[in-house]
This record gives C-alpha cells, sequence and structure tokens, in this order.
C-alpha cells in the first residue's frame, strides 16, 4: 500500500491520510486536544470506534502532520451541505497541533491545504467551530481572514434528549400506523 505524503511550504513539513495503523496516534491526539479545551472528561471514543467510524463507515477522513517525520498534529473532516446552492462544503471538526510545534505556521500550511482539497473537490466552503474562550484560535482565524457567522447559533441533541426525541417519534409513528393499518382493513 503507497502512502501519498504531501509536501507543505514549510520545509519537513508534511502531511499524510491517515491509514488503520494510525489509529492509536489519531486517540492520542483527540486526547490532547480534549485536555487543551478543558474537556477531557467527555471523551468516551475508543479505538474500534475510531476503526469502524473512519475505515469501515468512511465518516470522516483524518490526515496527519509530520514535522522532521515525527507527528505533531492531526486534523479531522467531512462533507457537509449547502441545500440553498446545491454543492457540497467541508466541515473541518478539528484541527490539533501539538503545544511545543505551534506557531511555526503549521496550523496555517494545514488550513492552506484543506482550502485547496475544498476547491479541487469542487465544493463550496470550509468550515468550522472554535470555542468562545479560545482567543489565540480566533485571532489565528481572523488573520486568515475567515468570518464568524454570528447570526448563526448551533444546537444540538445528545444523551437523553436525543433518545427521548427518537422514542417520541417512533411512538407517534407507531400510532400512526395502528390507525392507518385498521382503516385499511375496515
Amino acid at each position: 500500500m503507497t502512502v501519498v505524503v504531501h509536501k507543505t511550504p514549510i520545509e519537513q513539513f508534511t502531511l499524510k491520510q491517515a491509514k488503520i495503523k494510525d489509529i492509536p496516534l489519531i486517540l492520542s491526539f483527540i486526547k490532547k486536544l480534549a485536555a487543551y479545551e478543558n474537556l477531557s472528561h467527555e471523551v468516551s471514543v475508543t479505538e474500534d470506534v475510531l476503526k469502524d467510524s473512519l475505515f469501515v463507515r468512511k465518516s470522516a477522513e483524518v490526515y496527519i502532520a509530520n514535522y522532521e517525520d515525527k507527528p505533531v498534529g492531526f486534523m479531522l473532516f467531512y462533507y457537509n451541505f449547502s441545500t440553498f446552492n446545491g454543492k457540497p462544503g467541508i466541515y473541518l471538526e478539528d484541527l490539533y497541533i501539538d503545544e511545543p510545534m505551534r506557531h511555526r505556521g503549521f496550523g496555517k500550511a494545514m488550513l492552506g491545504f484543506l482550502a485547496n482539497l475544498t476547491i479541487k473537490r469542487d465544493c463550496l466552503r470550509l468550515e468550522w467551530a472554535c470555542l468562545d474562550w479560545n482567543h489565540p484560535s480566533i485571532d489565528f482565524y481572523k488573520k486568515l481572514k475567515s468570518s464568524p457567522l454570528n447570526d448563526w447559533t448551533v444546537y444540538r441533541l445528545s444523551g437523553e434528549n436525543l433518545n427521548f426525541l427518537a422514542q417520541s417519534y417512533l411512538k407517534g409513528e407507531k400510532n400512526k400506523q395502528t390507525k392507518y393499518s385498521t382503516r385499511i382493513n375496515t
């Protein structure tokens, strides 16, 4: 199996698409990112879940960032879609660089690579979210001329609330099916 290594404008800084053998490394980067964001308590992913999600279901793509042939970061992204324009976009879920390797232009190179990939794949836009308190990242993104979507609020359903909504749908669907099938049989 051939591994394609993408050179960047930074000497000895490369990107390569992750393979199954990289799962432990990906998980370690996820845990470091969670620690940085003070969210370690929310990490429940396992290597098996990553294998299934990334390499069986192919729900997202991961690139590993290397400097001097050593892994120093990663980015994970997937497609979203604009119904108004009828085109896909790329959503960057995570970009992480080890703390000692920051402020060397690696993040800009990674986003530049992803912007180029977005254009090559004929996607409309590149989007991501940033925690409100993460001012170093916000300042960095503004320097790239990206703009926050101040008129949008992200909503999320998970855990018990997600289950509650799904169950309420199933109960309603069951009642509709019973009424409908009763009509047909009469």
